[in-house]
């Protein structure tokens, strides 16, 4: 069997590469690899992303902070692994978790994420504050090519 891999140095916008968004701890038979069709919802997303650091950094940034992905495209094998959500925006490559110093940065990179929805008339399908039993947070941020439900959410404990 041949072993298939991406291009890890695809860019899918100035700052997100595709190995980033494809970046897993899982070890699973199938690589993470995704299609061409999550390769464009990846691109999408980026898009919000971009925005998303370019606002940061005018707003409170010190003019070049990153935006850091823990986690977005995931194939079946590895949301299974890691025991994620059936039917999980990353599976589509349409989702990322954002890593957050903490609550104050998740709510300033929420309302951010807002104003670019209302601004754009663009919508989303997720935005969620997701806190791990450890405490830490995350901003989990969802954009879908179609039938987004601009769902906003608090949730606690995940994982």
């Amino acid at each position: 069997m041949t072993e298939v891999s991406i291009n890890k140095q695809a860019r899918l916008s100035e700052h997100f590469t595709l190995a980033e968004m494809c970046k897993t701890s899982a070890k699973t038979p199938d690589g993470n690899i995704p299609s061409h069709v999550h390769i464009e919802n990846l691109r999408r997303l980026c898009s919000w992303l971009e925005m998303l650091r370019d606002e940061w950094n005018r707003r409170y940034g010190e003019g070049d902070d990153p935006i850091i992905i823990n986690s977005s495209y995931r194939s079946e094998a590895v949301n299974k692994a890691i025991g994620g959500a059936k039917g999980s925006n990353h599976l589509t490559g349409c989702a990322a978790d954002i890593r957050v110093a903490g609550m104050e940065q998740a709510l300033r990179y929420s309302v951010i994420l807002l104003d670019i929805s209302d601004e754009s008339r663009e919508d989303f399908d997720e935005l969620l504050i997701e806190r791990s039993p450890k405490g830490g947070y995350w901003l989990h941020f969802a954009v879908r090519p179609s039938d987004n439900r601009r769902k906003v959410r608090l949730i606690q404990s995940l994982r």
